[in-house]
This record gives C-alpha cells, sequence and structure tokens, in this order.
C-alpha cells in the first residue's frame, strides 16, 4: 500500500499519462473500436477508482497531498483553458443554455423527491433532512449543503450515508458523462438540435488555430506552466480575502471568478495567443480527473446500498426526464451535458466537460456552475420540506 504522498502523485500522473497514450499504443482494429466507447478519460476515472478501492494507496496518509494540490491544479488548468476563449463567441450560446440549466435543476429535485417517496421506508427516520443537504449540493455545491446541513440541523452522523451517494454516485455519472459526450453527433441528431452557433465557435477556434504556424516551443510550455501555477496560488489567496469581505459566496468560488477574469482579461491580449494552450490545458485536465477519482473508494458502498440505489434513481429519473426535454425543445448535448454536471458537480467539474467537448466553452461550465450556488441553497430546501410532508 503506498502512504507516500510523492509516490502517490506520481503513481496517479504516470497511470493517466499512460492510459491517455493507450489509443496511440494499441493500433489494432478491436482496439480502436473499444475506445471509441471507452475512451481515455473513462479509463482513468475507472482505473483509478478500482485502485482506490483494493487500496493500492492510503487515504489518509495522503489526503495532505491531494488537498494540497488538487484545487491548485485545477484553477491552473481553468487559467490555461481559458486563455483561448472568446466572449464574443461564447455570448452568442444565449438563453439556451439557461433552459438546459434549469431543467436540469427541476430535474433533479423532482428526481430527490420521488426517489424518496419510493425507498423512504428503508433509508430511516428523518432521512428527508440528509437528502434536502444533498440536494442542495447537486444543485449546486458543497456550500449549499453545508447551509442546509446548518438550517435543518442535521448531524454529522445523519449526513454520512448522503455524503456516500454523493462521493460514489456523483463520481461515478461524472464518468458516465465523460462518456456520453463522445456520442454527441449521434445525440444531437436524434434531439434534432442545431449546434450551429456551438459548431462555429469551435470552428473559429480551431481556424485559429490551424493558421498559426509557430511551432510549440520549450518555454512556450514553460511560461504557461509558471503563469498558471503562479496566476492560481495569487488567485487563492485573493478568494479568501474576498471571502472576508463578501461571504456571500465560499471562497473556492471566489478563487474560480477571479481565475476567470484574470484569464479572460489576458486572452484579449498577444499573451492568449501563446502556443501550446491546448496540449498543456490537456496535461492538466487529464491530472485533475486522476486526482478526483483517487479519492472515490467503491469499498463504503456495502455500508448503505440502499441509500446508494436511491442515489442511483435520483440520477436515472433526471436523465430521463433531460432527455425529454432535450426532444421537446432540441438540446444538444453539450447543453445538457454541461448543465446537469453544473448542477450535481459544481465549479469542480462542469468546467472539466466543459472542457473535454471544447476548451474554449469551459467559461459556459463556469457560469452555469456558479449559478448553481446561487439557486442550491434555495432549492434544496424547498425539495427537503417537500420530501418531509411524506413523513
Amino acid at each position: 500500500m503506498i502512504t507516500e504522498g510523492f509516490l502517490y502523485i506520481a503513481t496517479l500522473f504516470f497511470i493517466a499519462a499512460f492510459l491517455v497514450c493507450l489509443p496511440q499504443i494499441m493500433k489494432g482494429k478491436k482496439a480502436q473500436t473499444f475506445f471509441k466507447f471507452v475512451p481515455p478519460i473513462v479509463l482513468i476515472y475507472l482505473g483509478l477508482m478500482l485502485l482506490c478501492t483494493v487500496k493500492l494507496w492510503n487515504l489518509e496518509t495522503t489526503q495532505g497531498v491531494y488537498t494540497a494540490i488538487k484545487n491548485p491544479l485545477l484553477y491552473a488548468m481553468l487559467f490555461i483553458m481559458l486563455l483561448r476563449c472568446d466572449m464574443k463567441k461564447i455570448v452568442k450560446l444565449g438563453p439556451k443554455m439557461l433552459l438546459g440549466f434549469f431543467s436540469a435543476t427541476i430535474s433533479i429535485g423532482i428526481g430527490f423527491v420521488v426517489a424518496y417517496a419510493v425507498f423512504r421506508g428503508g433509508l430511516g427516520a428523518e432521512a428527508w433532512k440528509s437528502l434536502g443537504a444533498l440536494c442542495g449540493s447537486w444543485m449546486g455545491g458543497g456550500g449549499n449543503m453545508l447551509a442546509i446541513q446548518s438550517a435543518l440541523s442535521v448531524d454529522e452522523a445523519s449526513m454520512a450515508y448522503a455524503l456516500v451517494i454523493d462521493s460514489i454516485c456523483a463520481t461515478l455519472y461524472v464518468m458516465f458523462l465523460l462518456w456520453a459526450i463522445g456520442f454527441s453527433h449521434k445525440f444531437n441528431q436524434w434531439a434534432k438540435a442545431d449546434t450551429k452557433i456551438i459548431d462555429e465557435v469551435g470552428a473559429s477556434l480551431e481556424k485559429e488555430a490551424a493558421a498559426s504556424t509557430k511551432p510549440l516551443m520549450w518555454y512556450n510550455i514553460a511560461i504557461l506552466v509558471g503563469s498558471g501555477l503562479l496566476v492560481s496560488a495569487i488567485s487563492q489567496k485573493l478568494g479568501v480575502l474576498i471571502n472576508n469581505q463578501l461571504p456571500f459566496f465560499d471562497a473556492a468560488t471566489w478563487t474560480v471568478l477571479v481565475v476567470t477574469a484574470v484569464s479572460v482579461l489576458l486572452a484579449m491580449t498577444p499573451f492568449g495567443k501563446i502556443k501550446g494552450t491546448e496540449e498543456i490545458s490537456n496535461v492538466f485536465l487529464y491530472f485533475v480527473i486522476a486526482l478526483i477519482a483517487s479519492r472515490a473508494d467503491l469499498s463504503s458502498v456495502g455500508n448503505a446500498p440502499v441509500w446508494l440505489l436511491t442515489g442511483i434513481v435520483i440520477l436515472v429519473i433526471h436523465v430521463v426526464i433531460m432527455l425529454v426535454l432535450a426532444k421537446m425543445f432540441k438540446l444538444d448535448i453539450f447543453t445538457c451535458a454541461v448543465a446537469s454536471l453544473a448542477n450535481i458537480g459544481g465549479t469542480a467539474t462542469a468546467p472539466v466537460l466543459a472542457g473535454s467537448y471544447s476548451s474554449a466553452l469551459v467559461p459556459v461550465g463556469i457560469i452555469m456552475a456558479l449559478l448553481g450556488y446561487v439557486v442550491g441553497t434555495g432549492g434544496g430546501l424547498i425539495v427537503a420540506q417537500i420530501m418531509s410532508l411524506f413523513g
């Protein structure tokens, strides 16, 4: 078992790098068909969750280094990704994204109410309180969950099973969405979605990238990695300072806002044209996913089978409703998937999913996730009160 922090990080990064390289190593037809349905990003999630479950590393002794580097790398990734964004094109995405977001929010609430009505007998007394707190998290983020936990006076013991749902089901759902986004063309054809605007944004950026004949030089990599880490560090300090003065968002949310503002401003300068933003941000993307997946211990499922089943039913109901609405309103898979993960995953994962579709669209994931913080507490409390009516 790995107990040393540096060895833990080195192992994660090597596994992520190896799995990313697999499609280049295994060139056979069967292998390529396999990677079409199970891309490296999904393999990283699945593989590291399984390795965590078999206790390849000690979660307690490696917690310190995980906490120390996960968010800094995430913020650095966001900064480098956002350097490629063109906000004038992003704004054109417009009301459809808001429709997708609130469709996801409402369908999640419905999922909680229905699942609780079905399984309340096996969940225990007053389970609606801890589920209400979890609902706040799945509509917004951890700050919303803590706010609802406090408002409903939910003790830590009662929150344990809800946290199992959050850690296991949400992680599996992220993996599912990262897999599903690979079928965007088929989904959009089925929903008869008009992806013209999104495609134009992506095509325009690809054209700009293709027009650049400058080679990727080592000093480009150095300045991007160095500036990404520095912006991450300074933004975290500013996030704490701003949170002390304006506490209606937590420090992590303010940090994301600072990173976003800095990167969007720099994107309009020559710094945003530096070669290598896509390559470096992709490296950070896979490493961040490896870190997140490495903390999902599937062995805890056995302690709460009914709660886990409840979480699965909530997500199934949510997905079914989103599919119906996608067909009705002709929503594309990017809108549906990012809106869904902006609710359930928040600022930590929605930009990752958006970046896996197109790094130019990361701001959409961030904005939608931040909107979740606004509606999460109120939405979770409303759902909790509805669930309480079932007794």
